[in-house]
């Protein structure tokens, strides 16, 4: 289980062996699941019982080389397990309430990155720093993947402007790291996905890699 800035990520094999079943919720109050058998977490840390605090996960926890300690544990496990996966230098995008972007070298290595603001906070942004511009929802999501290239609407323009900032930022980093593969995760990686894809850019798609990432480690026990 992760616990994000925007949503609280759950996983657990399936039944039917192989694979995980993912879902997302959003946070709590209080993190109850005495049944966990690890956590991890970048979000605020809810209220949680001893026994669960010795099953967090920490950044030591990650085989990711040469990961300084300031590094999120959340870009840790998906460069770590892209790269695994791969067996060659990778860029991990994770389309999340931020956007961060992670290099790994062929070695295995970490070689930095990049973090920006997400699609919802860049809405957020927007209305909470000027007079005119409303607060929108998800649901115009929905309306901007339909948009034109020009919206005429305030709220299609602001939501089609925020997701395209969002998907140029990974096409420029997919540009400058030539030679790395590209893998794209994160809640609003479905959003981006159809831009890059309109730019001959094919990144790998792994909405749930983070937790994919968690159930392959040695501490956990579980895998794919």
């Amino acid at each position: 289980m992760l616990i994000g800035n925007s949503r609280w990520h759950w996983a657990e094999p399936c039944a039917t062996g192989g694979g995980l079943h993912c879902w997302h919720t959003p946070p709590a109050d209080a993190l109850e699941a005495e049944d966990l058998q690890a956590w991890a977490a970048v979000g605020s840390l809810p209220r949680h019982t001893p026994s669960l605090a010795a099953k967090r996960l920490a950044l030591a926890n990650v085989p990711l080389k040469g990961a300084p300690p300031w590094l999120g544990i959340d870009r840790a496990l998906v460069g770590w397990w892209a790269w695994q996966q791969e067996q060659q230098a990778v860029l991990v995008a994770d389309a999340g309430t931020a956007l961060s972007l992670t290099r790994v070298s062929a070695e295995g290595c970490f070689e930095g990155g990049l973090i920006s603001a997400g699609v919802a906070l860049q809405l957020r942004a927007l209305a909470g720093s000027t007079a005119q511009l409303p607060e929108l929802d998800d649901s115009c999501f929905e309306a901007a993947q339909l948009a034109p290239a020009w919206p005429q609407s305030t709220d299609a323009a602001m939501a089609e402007g925020c997701r395209r900032a969002v998907a140029a930022g990974i096409a420029q980093a997919a540009v400058e790291a030539a030679g790395s593969c590209l893998w794209l995760t994160g809640g609003d990686a479905a959003l981006v996905l159809p831009l890059l894809t309109a730019q001959k850019i094919q990144p790998v798609h792994a909405p749930d890699l983070a937790l994919e990432a968690m159930a392959a480690l040695p501490v956990v026990g579980w895998r794919r």
